[in-house]
C-alpha cells in the first residue's frame, strides 16, 4: 500500500470519528434523532460482535439493544481523548455480551430442555415425592399457560433469569409501569388459579 492509499484511509477514519462523536455529543444534550443515526451508522459492527461472542442471533439482537439503551444513558460521560467512539460502543457491546452469556442457564443451549427438567429431584427421591414434583410442576406449567404471551414472558425474565423490573423494562423496549402492571396482574392470575386447583 502506497503513502496515498494510507492517507486516504485515515482522512476517511478521522471523518467517521469525527461524525460519531459528533452524534455522540448530541446524544448526550438528548437528542434521539441523534441516537437513530448513530445506530444505523454502528448497528453492523455491534450485531457482529454480539454474535460472534454469543453464537446465537437472538442473543445478538438482544445485546444490541442493551447497547444503545447503554449508550444513550451513558453519551455524556464519552471522552473522546480517551478512545475513538467505535470503541467505546464496542467495548460496551462486549460487556453486554459476556453478560448474556452469563445469564444463559442449560436451558438455552441443550438441545432437549425439558430432559433437565426435575433432575435434581429425582437422584435418590423417594418416589412418592418424584410423583408430587412431576404433579406440581404439571400445575404450573398448566397455569402458566392461562397468562398472556407478555405476562408469561415478563415472568420467566424475573423468576428464570432473576432480573429486575427496570432491567425487564429496559429489555423489552417497555415503560416500568407497565412492566409492573403485567406482573402484578400475572401474579394475581397465578394465586387465584393455583387456589382453585389446590
Amino acid at each position: 500500500m502506497d503513502q496515498d492509499t494510507l492517507s486516504i484511509e485515515d482522512n476517511a477514519d478521522a471523518a467517521r470519528d469525527a461524525a460519531l462523536i459528533a452524534l455522540v455529543r448530541r446524544m448526550a444534550m438528548g437528542e434521539e434523532a441523534a441516537l437513530g443515526e448513530f445506530y444505523d451508522a454502528t448497528l453492523g459492527k455491534v450485531y457482529g460482535l454480539a454474535r460472534r461472542i454469543t453464537g446465537r442471533a437472538d442473543a445478538a439482537e438482544d445485546v444490541a439493544a442493551e447497547v444503545y439503551i447503554q449508550a444513550w444513558r451513558e453519551a455524556d460521560r464519552y471522552d473522546s481523548t480517551r478512545g475513538r467512539p467505535l470503541a467505546w460502543l464496542l467495548t460496551i457491546c462486549r460487556s453486554r455480551a459476556l453478560d448474556s452469556l452469563r445469564r444463559r442457564d442449560k436451558t438455552d443451549s441443550h438441545p432437549e430442555p425439558q430432559s433437565l427438567v426435575g433432575l435434581a429431584e429425582v437422584d435418590g427421591a423417594d418416589p412418592l415425592d418424584m410423583l408430587a414434583t412431576v404433579e406440581r410442576n404439571g400445575a404450573l406449567h398448566m397455569t402458566l399457560q392461562t397468562l398472556t404471551p407478555i405476562q408469561r414472558q415478563l415472568v420467566a425474565l424475573v423468576y428464570y433469569r432473576d432480573l429486575t423490573h427496570q432491567q425487564i423494562a429496559a429489555h423489552a423496549n417497555l415503560p416500568l409501569g407497565t412492566v409492573k402492571s403485567h406482573i402484578r396482574k400475572a401474579l394475581l392470575r397465578l394465586r387465584d388459579v393455583l387456589h382453585r386447583r389446590a
